[in-house]
């Protein structure tokens, strides 16, 4: 090899290694792994910012690369019965154990709703299928998994609308019982953008007079739960952190509401606060709502309010930031005292640690039944990495823990 040559290669191989390295801190175990994985993301969202600044495919268009990427077709296996059906005109995975003969227990069931920041993912992505068939074998439960329709080719309330809709079908007594499900032992369960769907509609049913079937428990998982306050201690600690940026997460809450850019810089800024929806800012209040651990080094200030609009119907979108069914943790304690036993995951490395810290915190204080499970060493998405290449110890642990307390509550 030549000394051109050989000075060449190490050029490569520098400009490899800095782009691969990310500063991640020690208690996250399995460090290279998880920056070899952010390494793509990363990659794949350089790729989608070009795209989009030339024309060639919005941003979601590219990334939606990662949910084909991991997309499998549901089939039935000698343990689980798997078919792809409708609820009230909106696409459902649904899993049940394939019966022996003479079986009539009635058994529990999970509505599982994935993540994706509403505008990625699917539940046919493989670790969600993984979940799904473990939750069948070791809970021996119907598991029903959520196609809901995503942003930015649909709005809020879209996503939102699918998804009740799924539920109040499931719901009903000739449906439970065409699956052989208890009544009385049904989950609605969330990781992320799925977390948020699975607390608003839990809120939502309990405010339903007319609903005769209730929830058991829901199970959210690193959940996201309010639009109002960008910039909470976890934003700030974890906003360079895989695999949730902060920036990739003020991009999903802004496609989740609308297309205006305009709208995502305001986010950004943490200045997209109307008086409508400061009035709520109270409910946000980690200062008041956040553990004095959590807020570590940070000293709270209320966002800003302000009267511009950002092109795109700022009355709307104030109404929508300002919305439950978006922001869960913005409701009233009196909203929360009926609502069901709770599980609660965070991770410490998260930009939304903050959101379900605050919510368990303002659940208790409800007098909900609360199990909050922070684990010191997680990361956003830990749960989904369970397959080759991305498997991860903690994102088993994760499943582990979550179908135990299921197993327990449930």
């Amino acid at each position: 090899m030549t000394l051109k040559g050989f000075f060449l290669l190490l050029s490569i191989g520098a400009f490899t290694a800095y782009y691969v390295y990310q500063p991640i801190p020690d208690q996250i175990e399995e460090r290279w792994k998880l920056m070899l994985t952010d390494c793509f993301f990363r990659t794949l969202s350089h790729l989608a910012d070009f795209s989009e600044l030339t024309g060639m495919k919005d941003y979601m268009g590219v990334m939606m690369f990662i949910t084909f990427a991991e997309r499998v077709v549901p089939q039935s296996d000698e343990n689980v019965h798997v078919s792809e059906e409708r609820f009230d005109g909106v696409e459902v995975v649904v899993y049940q154990p394939k019966v022996l003969g003479g079986e009539t227990e009635l058994r529990r069931a999970v509505i599982y709703l994935h993540g994706g920041g509403w505008c990625l993912g699917s539940s046919r992505m493989g670790p969600y299928d993984l979940l799904a068939r473990q939750m069948v074998i070791d809970l021996n439960s119907v598991v029903v998994s959520v196609e809901y329709r995503l942003a930015p080719e649909h709005h809020f309330p879209v996503p939102y609308e699918d998804v009740y809709r799924v539920v109040k079908h499931f719901l009903q007594m000739e449906v439970l019982a065409q699956y052989a499900v208890d009544p009385g032992r049904i989950a609605v369960s969330g990781d992320s953008a799925g977390g948020n769907l699975a607390a608003a509609v839990s809120q939502q049913l309990q405010q339903d007079p007319y609903q005769q079937v209730k929830l058991k428990v829901q199970a959210l998982l690193y959940p996201v739960m309010q639009a109002l306050d960008l910039n909470t201690p976890s934003y700030q600690q974890n906003q360079n952190m895989p695999i949730l940026p902060r920036t990739l997460m003020v991009r999903f809450w802004s496609e989740y509401f609308t297309s205006d850019k305009n709208f995502f810089r305001a986010m950004m800024a943490n200045t997209h606060n109307s008086p409508e929806s400061a009035a709520l800012l109270k409910f946000v209040n980690w200062s008041a709502f956040l553990p004095e651990s959590y807020r570590g080094k940070y000293n709270y200030s209320a966002p800003s309010v302000t009267l511009r609009g950002t092109g795109s119907g700022p009355d709307t979108l104030s109404h929508s930031i300002a919305d439950p069914r978006a922001s869960p943790l913005l409701v009233p304690d009196a909203d929360l005292q009926s609502l069901p036993k709770a599980y609660v995951l965070t991770c410490e490395y998260d930009v939304l640690r903050d959101d379900g810290v605050m919510y368990a915190e303002r659940l208790r204080h409800a007098g909900v039944q609360v199990t909050h499970e922070h684990y010191t060493s997680g990361f956003h998405g830990a749960l989904m990495f369970t397959m080759w290449p991305t498997d991860f110890m903690i994102g088993h642990t994760m499943m582990e823990n979550l179908i135990r307390w299921l197993q327990q509550n449930l």
